[in-house]
């Protein structure tokens, strides 16, 4: 008896829980959102963008430096030796570590944007809002 009970009470709470969820999801998929929350969601999408490119570009600017200043020390050093030869490998040694440092940080940093261009176009979509609420025809504008 106990356990026709409980079978009893577990169907009914899975038919509440069912209707419970059938009329949430009525309610939010028939409410179309209005243009000022269609602004608020890209805006939202846009800050995010905003954010993530702002701290890949730091990654870029402070590897890119990084690359410079490594070169520096490694162009004074090899100044400091005494054969042409040993002045030779070093420059080219130096020049190369820059060369990869370089295109590392502009790998990753495109890379980077690419990805954040890529969320928050997925993010506008979901908004449903139109293209005239998006700045995406700028995107030719960055930073390459």
């Amino acid at each position: 008896m106990v356990k026709k009970f409980l079978v009893a009470g577990v169907i009914a709470l899975g038919v509440t829980a069912l209707v419970s969820a059938q009329t949430v999801a009525s309610t939010t998929t028939t409410a179309k959102p209005t243009t000022a929350e269609k602004i608020a969601c890209v805006g939202t999408a846009v800050s995010a963008r905003e954010t993530s490119i702002s701290g890949a570009i730091s990654t870029r600017s402070s590897a890119v430096n990084s690359a410079y200043q490594t070169r520096a020390s490694a162009l004074a050093q090899a100044y400091t030796a005494t054969t042409n030869a040993s002045v030779k490998t070093a420059v080219k040694g130096a020049w190369s570590t820059f060369d990869s440092s370089v295109k590392s940080a502009n790998s990753a940093w495109k890379t980077s944007q690419k990805s954040a261009w890529k969320t928050f176009n997925t993010a506008v979509k979901a908004c449903k809002a139109t293209s005239v609420t998006t700045d995406s025809a700028h995107a030719t504008g960055e930073v390459q």
